[in-house]
């Protein structure tokens, strides 16, 4: 089975350890993903408000892209390009005259038969008990906090896949994999997400917030769906070290790492290397877990 493939800005830069982590895992799971040629900037996270036409623009050119290509199913794996996408689709199918207004500017027919999905929704279309069948590797160590954030589930009018307030999802597949999930009260709070370069201030004390609520319900990973999350999360840690040396770090990984551990690959093969919270699972089991 193949799904067309955006992967957005992030997934080629700053995230592409969950570009790789994401290849990987779907392709042992059997599960082809065709990316999608020329694509564009969805316009994540500032163009909509800045200049709301071009904003839709951006997004649906990538649609029409797919609908050239004969892609009907595209997952997008960023949360906020996740966002835009389905948006824009929503807004244009709402409004006609926004549809002609978009298809002016592009030169081009928007197609409406392409669905957009993300990670999350990908796995349930792979089915839970597929990744149980693959699992290679005992997860029974790890406690994750599964942290959604403010753009994977919402909005609620728009994004129904899981529900808004309360999603269980990415447990779902967590638990498949072999870890426990744990109940905690911050999975669908901000991180600060596109404040991260002009208000780190404000990403570090809503980042702290959040990995401090998952500490405290016994977590000792995070898990997330979203590039800009994760590296809000993640990266922003060795500052609050700084600023509160009492901060505990805690590892933050993409639910696709946590599925790929779980089916045996190496912390290098799902580029979890690359993260600035160190994670080895041998070792963190060893010291961190059982000790």
């Amino acid at each position: 089975m193949n799904y067309g493939y955006f992967p957005g800005c992030s997934q080629t830069s700053s995230a592409k350890e969950y570009d790789l982590s994401l290849r990987k895992v779907f392709e042992k799971l059997g599960f082809g993903l065709e990316e999608l040629c020329d694509w564009s900037c969805c316009g994540a996270t500032s163009a909509h408000a800045t200049n709301h036409k071009l904003s839709n623009a951006l997004a649906l050119r990538n649609i029409v892209l797919a609908g050239k290509q004969g892609i009907k199913n595209m997952v997008a794996p960023c949360a906020a390009c996740y966002n835009r996408l389905i948006t824009s689709q929503h807004e244009i199918s709402m409004h006609p005259e926004r549809k002609n207004e978009t298809e002016e500017l592009l030169s081009e027919k928007i197609p409406a038969d392409v669905k957009v999905i993300n990670v999350l929704e990908l796995f349930f279309k792979i089915g839970l008990a597929k990744i149980s069948e693959n699992r290679k590797r005992d997860l029974n160590g790890i406690k994750a906090a599964c942290y959604y954030g403010c753009l994977l589930v919402r909005p609620m009018n728009i994004n129904n896949f899981d529900d808004a307030e309360q999603p269980t999802s990415m447990e779902m597949i967590a638990e498949a994999a072999g870890a426990t999930t744990i109940d905690w009260n911050y999975k669908l709070e901000c991180c600060g997400a596109a404040h991260s370069i002009v208000r780190k201030d404000i990403v570090l004390n809503l980042s702290k917030k959040i990995i401090d609520d998952a500490v405290l319900n016994g977590a000792n990973v995070i898990i997330t769906a979203c590039p800009m999350c994760h590296t809000n999360l993640d990266m922003r840690q060795r500052a609050m070290k700084r600023k509160y040396p009492e901060h505990l770090m805690i590892p933050v990984l993409y639910i696709t790492e946590l599925v790929g551990l779980a089916m045996g690959m190496n912390v290098k093969d799902l580029g979890i290397d690359l993260h600035y919270v160190n994670f080895n699972y041998d070792e963190y089991i060893a010291e961190k877990l059982i000790a």
